[in-house]
This record gives structure tokens, sequence and C-alpha cells, in this order.
């Protein structure tokens, strides 16, 4: 027996058990079973020992100590400690003290509020009527008054039976009958609408634009005859997508390739192709100490042999009536410009025409 103690305390690293300087002998399967408990036993006790005490060092530097307490009742406020101070989770989350009045406003405001809101409700949305009758008198009685006139017999009148009591005599209605042809036949009015485009052609569409031309002269109309002009100067339904509700020029109908002159002797200012216009061609005139410029737009492609500079004469070719540029049908758009201004041309042509 007292040899397997020794081998045991061998195992277990006890120099007592070596110290005769002999060897320690192998243990058994028995014995090393019994050595690795008592190694994980004694290293159990090992860590308790040291968490009880980690637990008190902890404990001992949070309570304060009594001299601090004591200052603190006297009002001197104790220095903070030279080295670092362990602190605990517990200590760190502890919530602050709420004061009593807040907890007290907590619990007692909402109950107010509450009955604040529903008072509101009720007198919002209640009838004064169902409270008391608004019409009944103000009572002029005291309670003995009254309670001395019930032991003499009296009867109190309420609002009921005051009311079935001054209740009007029902009243009868009685209506004659009437012959039905005398009564009034409603009507509806007649009406009608008018597009904006109709509106304009009644406006502008019933002018005439009779002339007379002899086709000579120093200023003349642009053709040799009267031709026909289908749309005059100023406000019109605009007849096409971009073209003009304010027209600025008078549209001559003769056909399409009719020639067409000059009015007057002048010098060709602009010959374009190109544009709205499609082919047209400007030239300035000097009429009555006046500059008037006469503009021929819309004529067939190519057909004006005008250059800029050119200087023609009263009555020379032109260009072809032709349908160029934004236009909806073949027609000569002729303009006249006084000193840059354009005005009504058939007026201008009835006035100084030949």
């Amino acid at each position: 027996m007292t040899d397997d103690l020794t081998r045991l305390n061998a195992s277990l690293g006890d120099p007592a058990a070596t110290s005769d300087g002999g060897s320690a002998q192998p243990l058994t399967r028995r014995e090393a079973r019994a050595a690795e408990g008592h190694q994980s036993r004694r290293a159990l006790r090992e860590a308790e020992a040291a968490q009880a005490a980690s637990r008190r060092s902890r404990r001992a530097s949070t309570s304060p100590s009594p001299a601090v307490s004591a200052s603190s009742r006297r009002g001197v406020v104790p220095r903070p400690p030279a080295g670092p101070v362990a602190t605990t989770n517990s200590a760190v989350a502890a919530a602050p003290k709420v004061p009593l009045r807040k907890r007290v406003a907590r619990k007692v405001f909402p109950p107010i509020v509450m009955a604040a809101a529903a008072a509101l409700i009720i007198g919002t949305s209640v009838p004064s009527s169902v409270l008391g009758d608004p019409n009944a008198p103000a009572a002029t009685a005291s309670l003995g008054e009254v309670a001395s006139a019930l032991d003499a017999g009296a009867v109190i009148e309420t609002g009921a039976s005051r009311a079935a009591t001054d209740a009007p005599e029902a009243q009868v209605l009685s209506a004659a009958a009437e012959d039905a042809s005398a009564l009034p036949v409603a009507s509806r009015d007649d009406w009608s609408v008018t597009s904006y485009a109709e509106m304009m052609r009644l406006r502008y569409g019933n002018r005439t634009f009779a002339y007379a031309t002899t086709g000579a002269g120093a200023v003349r109309w642009p053709f040799p005859f009267a031709a026909p002009i289908s749309s005059g100067f100023g406000s019109r339904a605009a007849p096409c997508w971009g073209c003009s509700s304010y027209h600025q020029g008078l549209d001559f109908v003769p056909g399409y390739g009719t020639p067409i002159q000059a009015i007057a002797g002048g010098t060709v200012t602009l010959a374009q192709q190109g544009g709205g216009f499609g082919n047209h061609v400007h030239i300035d005139h000097v009429i009555n100490g006046q500059r008037v410029t006469s503009v021929y737009a819309h004529m067939v492609w190519d057909s004006s042999p005008l250059r800029v500079g050119d200087t023609i004469e009263a009555g020379d070719f032109v260009g072809l009536v032709g349908s160029s540029g934004i236009s909806t049908a073949p027609h000569l758009h002729f303009e006249l410009h006084l000193d840059g201004v354009p005005v009504d041309p058939y007026a201008w042509l009835v006035t100084n025409a030949s």
C-alpha cells in the first residue's frame, strides 16, 4: 500500500516521492486513472479558489470605505484614486434614479388627458336638448315651496304636457284642380355651334376683290388681266399647318404656270429658292418718292430668270405661278412693303395702278 501511494505521488509530481534517489515505478491502469482524477479535482479546487479571490477583490474595490462615506456626508468631495479602479458591468449599467415628481406625473397625467378628451367628445356631439328643455322658463321657486305645494295637492306641469296643451289646431289645405292647358310648357332654346374657321370665313370670306386693269402703265397689277383673289390682307383662318393666321399679302389664283409680271421698274434685291415662300423674288421700286418692295412667292421651282442686282422694267417676266414652299394649292402670294412695313396690296394697287 505504501508503495502504491509513493508511485501515485511521484506521478502527480511530488518531489518527496523521489527523494530517496530511486526512480518511480510505472503505474498500472487503475493507478493512472486514479492519478488523472486526483489532478482534475485539484485543478477544479484551484480554479474555484481563484474565482472567489477575484470576486472578493472586485467587491472590496467597488464598495466605498468608511472614510470616504464620512467625507461625503460632510460635503467633502473625495479625490479619485491614483491608479485604475476596476468596475463591474452592473455598476456601469445602473439606471439613474427618476425623481418622485416625474413618476407621479407619468401615472396621473394620462388618465387626466383621456378624461378631458372624453368630455370634449361628449360636449361637441351630444345635442343640448337631450340634457334639458331649452324653452323651459327659469325656476323661481325654492325646493321648500315645491314640497309644500305637492303636499297641498298641486300638479307639476311637465314639458310634454305643456306641449300637448299648447299645440295649435291642425290646418287643412285644399287645392282646386286647374286646367292642364293653362299651365306653361317648358321648351328648349334652339342653339348651334360654329367653328373658329367658319367664324373667320364669315368675317373675312365675304370681302370682294373686284378690280379692272389694262395691263399697261408705269405701275400695274401682277397680271395683265383681272386674276381672281382667294385671300386678302389681314386676319384669316389659317388654311394649313404652318400657314399664317394674319395674312400680309394677296393670294392670286390665275392657274398653275401663269406668267407673272413686275408691277413697276426697279432692282432685284432677293432671288431665293427655299423656306416657307419656296421660289420667291424681292424687287425694290421708287414710286412717288417712296421706297416700295414687291414680293412674289410660291413660284414654280427654277422658273424665275432674275438674279440679285438685275434691273427690270414694269411688265418684265418674273416667274410662273406655282405651289412651292408651304402652300395648299398653286397661287401667287404677293406682298407690298412701304419702307419695310407690310401694307394691303389690294388697296395700294387700286389707288396707284393704271
